[in-house]
């Protein structure tokens, strides 16, 4: 029998008779379409969009499912069109077809930038239609089976590739099959010598096994009879990547890794799954800390089994999944268990509703993202699913990868409470917001009207969503700031070679924004304020060759306020305070760092060079800034808590802490927060009248 034959008879088990009928037309279709094209492997183009109907088949996937999958390659590869799809197929059809296209000849800078653009767009086409990642995955594991026709080189970045995204999506996806078979030929093609250690291993070591694997077998059959549990159980074999990943991650020798025995408990219904893990308990003995129940709460994907370890006989380590035959369903097809037994009144489970969630937190995530690289970055943090579940104050439970914080977990409430986020509260207690967090904590964010974004939360966020949000906030409030910041520094150089800035014509700003190669004026202004562009080659390329016009204005300094946002930043080295005599330095990336003018890290011979602009403070500023002091007391009980209680007496906040024991003396370093210089002599000046203290300055640098 034919492999078309085999596809015909196998969906006629469960497709009517006219779906059939569309299918042989596909096939006809396809099959002339690709007339005269062959494979790497020789054979018939035909045989691929074939096989991986007959995958998709095996899911029992829809009519149109099947149909796009056999002319999934015609668009790209042939001269047929979506047009002539739809005519003949339906737009249903025609629209799968398209999704699953790859992407058109474009020019992209690297081979990194064109695949995340590819992969850009099949997730617009999956959050539209799911059924479009189906075939996208059956299509890369046929290729993934037939891999062997490819350059060694080309396997590799196939297979790597299909290790990082296919197989995690598949995963995502609850397609479990699918996922571990993708694992498994990723790992034979990107570690062809590590693969065939394994398999001679697993080989050797399985007779050994078997007779263990059937004792603890027949004990756990035995059991379970014993209190009229109907169960089927199997002991589960682990896969090549599981044992490969376990030995790389935990540092374990591969006799250690398959020590460890699996079995898989399916009975009728749920209370059968909590009596059995209760008879299981009592055979052997559970291993503290090893139980996971996620029927209770399933996994992002729809998984549910409750999983624990016990200590078998000999001290072998036994893992066991207990579920019922509905979730060992799911667990095996995942999202296309919709299609495999849909409803009669054909409505989306609770699986799906969590796919269509996830999806949609992607396409936001894309929306928030103008970089295919960076997109793609957020991708593989969201294809990593951990086990972290939360609870908001109203008890509704959320799902987030391992490792995330607090910050995580405000913008998965909603990006608006992820940008005004100022506090947390974990359990009940306050905790800073980089805090990790653990199963069952209850979580409550604090929000303020006029908080935003703060660019160090991207040094400890761990989703692709919390990312993303911070990322186009901070993008967005950078630019318009820098926009103004530009014109400010761009008149500055303009006025000190005696140009007046409103002379400027329209004309001359075109000119200079064409042979800049950036898109505006506004564009030119953010970059001379983040460092890019230096003001005073811009303004003579700006005024060149018109003749310079007499201004009745001066240059005079740029004005700091404090509240310029990103575009503006104090220097950590000496921490300027409004009073303070500063200078501007423009560095590249950073835009306008502010210094104390007497700063050791500024050297005097380069303070007239274009980098350096003239600033001084402006009037009124109402902001705090850190300065930095260090404190000589004698090393006396109490000492600390009486300079903390001067400090906080002068109205000052402690951002940090330092302490150093010299024998009789203490050097304490704090780090203030304080409106401006006089501020800061205020509370140095109520710190001397303490009669411990030895010695205080304040420390640049």
């Amino acid at each position: 029998m034919s492999e078309a034959d085999l596809l015909f008879s196998e969906t006629a088990q469960y497709l009517k008779p006219e779906d059939i009928e569309q299918l042989k037309n596909a096939y006809v279709f396809g099959q002339g379409a690709h007339s005269g094209q062959f494979r790497k492997s020789g054979e018939p183009y035909i045989s691929h969009p074939l096989a991986v109907a007959r995958i998709l088949s095996k899911l029992h996937l829809d009519a149109p499912t099947l149909t796009a999958a056999l002319l999934h390659d015609v668009v790209e590869d042939t001269d047929i069109s979506k047009t002539e799809i739809s005519e003949r197929f339906g737009e249903p059809v025609a629209e799968l077809v398209d999704g699953v296209s790859k992407l058109a000849k474009i020019e992209f800078q690297t081979q990194e930038e064109a695949q995340a653009e590819n992969f850009r767009k099949m997730l617009l086409a999956m959050a539209r239609d799911v059924r479009v990642i189906l075939i996208k995955l059956a299509d890369r594991l046929h290729n993934m089976r037939t891999l062997e026709a490819m350059l060694p080189i080309k396997q590799r970045s196939i297979a790597r590739e299909t290790l990082e995204i296919y197989a995690p999506i598949a995963h995502r996806l609850g397609l479990n099959n699918i996922y571990q078979e993708l694992q498994e030929l990723g790992f034979r093609y990107s570690y062809p010598t590590r693969y065939k250690v394994l398999v001679k291993a697993t080989k050797s070591a399985r007779g050994n096994r078997r007779e263990v694997v059937g004792k603890i077998l027949e004990a756990i059959k035995q059991k379970l009879t014993e209190v009229g549990l109907d169960a089927e159980v199997n002991g589960r074999e682990k896969h090549l990547y599981s044992i490969y990943t376990k030995m790389v991650d935990k540092q374990l020798s591969f006799s250690e890794v398959l020590d460890i025995y699996g079995f898989r408990v399916v009975v009728k219904d749920i209370p059968s799954c909590y009596v059995a893990l209760g008879m299981l308990h009592s055979l052997y003995r559970p291993i503290p800390g090893k139980f996971k129940d996620y029927i209770a709460i399933p996994k992002a994907n729809g998984y549910q089994s409750l999983h624990s370890t016990l200590l078998g006989p000999f001290g072998i380590p036994i893992e066991i999944q207990i579920r019922t035959a509905e979730m060992h369903r799911i667990a095996e097809n995942g999202v296309a268990s919709h299609w495999l037994y849909k409803s009669s009144d054909g409505d989306f489970n609770d699986l799906h509703l969590k796919t269509s969630q996830w999806l949609q937190s992607l396409l936001e995530t894309l929306s928030g993202s103008t970089d295919s690289l960076e997109f793609l970055e957020h991708l593989k943090i969201d294809l990593f699913p951990g086990d972290v579940y939360v609870f908001t104050p109203q008890g509704k439970i959320l799902t987030l990868p391992r490792g995330s914080t607090a910050v995580d977990f405000a913008y998965a409430v909603h990006s608006d409470v992820g940008n005004c986020c100022v506090a947390v509260k974990i359990n009940g207690e306050n905790a800073p917001l980089r805090t990790k967090l653990k199963s069952g904590d209850r979580v409550e964010i604090v929000t303020a009207p006029y908080a935003k974004p703060n660019p160090a939360w991207l040094g400890y966020v761990a989703t692709g969503r919390a990312r993303s949000h911070i990322r186009h906030f901070l993008k967005t409030i950078q630019y318009d700031e820098s926009v103004k910041l530009g014109e400010r520094m761009l008149n500055q150089a303009l006025l000190s070679f005696n140009i007046n800035p409103d002379a400027i014509t329209a004309a001359q700003w075109e000119k200079l924004v064409r042979d800049s190669g950036v898109k505006s004026k506004e564009e030119l202004l953010a970059e001379m304020a983040l460092g890019k562009q230096l003001p005073a080659i811009v303004a003579k390329r700006l005024t060149s060759p018109v003749e310079s016009i007499a201004s009745e204005q001066t240059a005079g300094p740029i004005i700091i306020m404090g509240t310029e946002g990103l575009t503006v930043q104090f220097a950590k080295c000496c921490r300027p305070l409004p009073g303070d005599q500063i200078v501007g330095l423009i560095k590249k990336d950073h835009g306008l760092v502010i210094h104390t003018y007497d700063c050791a890290n500024i050297a005097q011979s380069q303070r007239n060079s274009e980098n350096y602009l003239d600033v001084a403070w402006g009037k009124d500023i109402n902001r705090v800034f850190e300065a930095s002091i260090k404190v000589t007391a004698a090393n006396k009980q109490g000492v600390l808590a009486r300079v903390a209680a001067e400090i906080a007496k002068a109205e000052s906040n402690i951002d940090d802490i330092a302490m150093e024991n010299e024998g009789d003396y203490m050097q304490m370093h704090f780090i203030l927060q304080v409106n401006n210089r006089h501020h800061l002599a205020q509370i140095m000046r109520g710190l001397r009248h303490l009669k411990e203290i030895a010695k205080i300055s304040r420390v640049k640098g």
